[in-house]
């Protein structure tokens, strides 16, 4: 199992003057540490712009640096020499793990003239047949699970979508692992417990919600809203088919603040799962 990176991502270097910034240095930092944490190998593609105009060189458009019948053979080689590693090794790769804006390998926008527009850059125009994903998105790997988990049964079902979800590269935090399941702990594993869960949810990047029942879990419901407040994406899963009105499978604020998927087989494809995406 393999990707294919942007070459800036484990050497940063390899960008045009001045543009990284610490976050950058820091999405480029997740992105290793999923591909170490579910072993996918990552596999560098070359930098035309490195190539063709030399490490230390100011940033500029396509069209303001680029657009040359010999950047044009450059590309030529560079696509034949990708598509050849790609015949080697005798499976395709996951996916193209890019950064956008790039003029040469942007996913879904790049610097093609002086304002950036839709599109990929232009050496990954030229691998449409393969998925590619941008460098901030393979990095929201880190899952918050939020479910209720006061049952047997709802410990258990917790530790299939956990699974399910690590079967998609996706690194989950569930509560339960921790120690939030005793009915006898005291007041100060009360606080350790809170403190805990809610640093886990300042850190993650999605929070999976279970809102199944005749009314969400409340817990699961301050979590919800805590992480709306902080800006992480929120998934809700609700597969019960009760709704509580002609618009609401359960209550407008918990739908208005996520994504409902309505069976535990979606949540990778919702969530961009690279496997669901290749599949």
């Amino acid at each position: 199992m393999y990707v294919l990176v942007a070459p800036c991502i484990a050497s940063p270097a390899c960008r045009a003057r001045g543009i990284t910034t610490d976050e950058d240095l820091g999405y480029f930092q997740r992105v290793i540490e999923r591909c170490r944490r579910f072993s996918i190998e990552m596999v560098p593609l070359p930098c035309p712009e490195t190539i063709y105009l030399g490490a230390d060189r100011p940033p500029g458009s396509y069209l303001e640096r680029l657009a040359t019948d010999e950047f044009t053979a450059l590309l030529d080689r560079l696509e034949a020499e990708v598509r050849a590693v790609i015949r080697e090794r005798g499976e395709p790769p996951l996916a193209i793990v890019g950064v956008d804006s790039s003029p040469t390998c942007g996913v879904t926008a790049t610097y093609y003239s002086s304002v950036k527009q839709p599109g990929r850059g232009a050496f990954f125009a030229r691998l449409p047949d393969i998925p590619a994903v941008d460098v901030k998105e393979f990095a929201r790997h880190r899952v918050y699970l939020a479910a209720p988990l006061f049952s047997e049964a709802e410990r258990a079902y917790n530790l299939v979508l956990r699974d399910l979800l690590q079967a998609h590269l996706f690194d989950v935090y569930l509560p339960q692992e921790v120690g939030d399941t005793s009915h006898t702990r005291c007041q100060e594993e009360h606080r350790a417990i809170f403190a805990q869960h809610l640093l886990a949810l300042r850190d993650v990047d999605i929070v999976v919600a279970v809102i199944d029942g005749a009314d969400a879990d409340s817990g699961t419901c301050w979590e919800m809203g805590y992480a709306y407040a902080l800006g992480k994406r929120i998934v809700a899963l609700r597969t019960d088919f009760r709704a509580v009105g002609h618009h609401e499978l359960v209550n407008l604020m918990l739908e208005e603040s996520a994504v409902v998927a309505t069976a535990k087989e979606d949540l990778p494809r919702v969530l961009g799962s690279l496997l669901a995406m290749s599949g």
